[in-house]
């Protein structure tokens, strides 16, 4: 008891604070401390990445394996605008100059909710183009592009090169019956040679 009651005495004579005062300071002194360096990255870390933990909730979740990309061959506006992430059985994907990108990967982009969720099932070089978010601009219309802004789309373009697989091409709608008919004409005259063949 002797020595705590020489410490109490010896810490009110140097700082003329009662003991319950001392402390206190003392320890709101430590978490202001610890604030305000938390809020300062040393040099060493300073160009290394952030770190984000791998853990959600209470469990470790394992990511969604990736799935080969299906190569769609040619298919129509009205047919990509189902590849939007609202069926998450489908694949996302998104036009660009015509050309049409799986961009699954990238679904926290896309994929609904994501900061260009707007883009996915659509052809949308005009938008890109023009570095816009407006409705209007999200088509194939390059009309009116000035050489920067088509300069801009090549860039785009090379990005999605780069990173996505391209699953196939955009066609017109009339092109497409054009095609379902040329082949059912095929077919029945298939048919036909075989019937004649008997």
């Amino acid at each position: 008891m002797g020595f705590y009651s020489s410490v109490m005495e010896e810490i009110t004579f140097y700082t003329g604070l009662s003991p319950a005062a001392f402390f206190t300071i003392a320890a709101m002194m430590i978490v202001v401390y610890r604030t305000v360096s938390a809020m300062f990255v040393s040099p060493e870390d300073y160009n290394k990445p952030p770190v984000i933990s791998a853990r959600t909730g209470s469990r470790f979740e394992e990511p969604e394996p990736r799935r080969e990309p299906v190569q769609l061959g040619e298919i129509t506006y009205r047919e990509l605008r189902s590849y939007n992430g609202s069926d998450p059985n489908k694949p996302l994907l998104m036009a660009i100059k015509g050309q049409i990108y799986d961009v699954s990967a990238g679904r926290n982009f896309y994929g609904p909710g994501g900061p260009y969720a707007m883009f996915a099932g659509k052809e949308c070089s005009r938008a890109l183009a023009l570095l816009s978010f407006k409705p209007e601009d999200i088509n194939g219309n390059l009309e009116g592009l000035d050489e920067s802004e088509l300069a801009i789309l090549e860039d785009w373009e090379y990005k999605f090169i780069e990173k996505y697989p391209k699953v196939g091409q955009l066609v017109p709608e009339h092109r497409t019956l054009q095609n379902e008919h040329t082949e059912q004409s095929q077919e029945n005259l298939n048919n036909e040679c075989k019937d004649e063949a008997k």
